[in-house]
């Protein structure tokens, strides 16, 4: 997850209806299989790998982002949760890529580095915001690269060696409204440099309706959508063929 776009709801990203929202469509995703450590990449405050072992959906939880300073790693010991800038070998069942691809030149040469080094049987779960038609400052300012389909998402997991399994959109309920402003945010941007993020803190009420809106979204049209949304999700395997490869190489 970007810290610049946790900074901008100016609080804690785990009571934003956003993160809420997101965090539930990840766990509806995993379903009941069990994580015994989840590999958080590009994690920032790691606020969706806290979701999964507060919830006891995973034991714990390793979180990596090039960008930890410092004197924020020397405040981050614990036993359930571990905070580095690199990993050289990958033990967890689980790795997650939240908003993190789209960042990067090369996405798939990203996905294929931790391919590598994940054990056979791991699953990826993998999140990027959707549809290069609703570019706006809202990506030039959070230095994107690209946004996805399903089918381009599917495409970078494969060419890096994984088994997809599952790609669905979500956040469908709120593409119409996206989409136009958007549009009319390019529209009207001109020249000008991107200044913020589109996220932003909301109300009591209104992070609550949000949230409602999302659980309705998650129980009824999440599990089929594959034909709009804000934000593209893939969940993918690691096959045994791509373990023995990287062993012999």
């Amino acid at each position: 997850m970007d810290l610049k776009e946790e900074s901008a709801i100016g609080g804690d990203p785990g009571a934003h209806w956003y993160y809420i929202a997101k965090g539930r469509a990840i766990k509806a995703l995993l379903g009941s299989e069990p994580v015994e450590e989840v590999l958080d990449v590009g994690a920032g405050s790691g606020v969706f790998s806290r979701m999964l072992v507060r919830d006891r959906i995973a034991s714990r939880a390793v979180c990596v982002d090039p960008n930890y300073a410092d004197g924020w790693l020397a405040g981050k010991r614990g036993d359930l949760f571990c905070y580095t800038r690199s990993v050289d070998d990958v033990v967890a069942d689980l790795v997650l890529m939240i908003d993190v691809i789209e960042h990067v030149d090369d996405d798939k040469a990203l996905i294929a580095e931790y391919a590598a080094k994940a054990p056979a049987g791991a699953r990826f779960l993998i999140s990027v915001p959707a549809f290069q038609f609703l570019w706006s400052s809202h990506d030039d300012f959070l230095e994107h690269r690209r946004r996805y389909t399903l089918e381009t998402l599917r495409a970078s997991v494969e060419v890096a060696g994984l088994e997809v399994a599952d790609c669905r959109y979500f956040f469908g309920m709120l593409f119409p409204a996206a989409a136009a402003m958007r549009l009319a945010d390019r529209a009207l941007k001109g020249d000008r440099k991107a200044e913020a993020s589109a996220l932003k803190a909301a109300p009591g009420w209104l992070n609550k309706t949000l949230v409602a809106i999302h659980d309705l979204e998650r129980a009824t049209l999440f599990p089929v959508n594959r034909f709009a949304g804000v934000t593209a999700f893939c969940l993918a395997r690691k096959p045994a063929g791509v373990a023995e490869m990287s062993k012999a190489a």
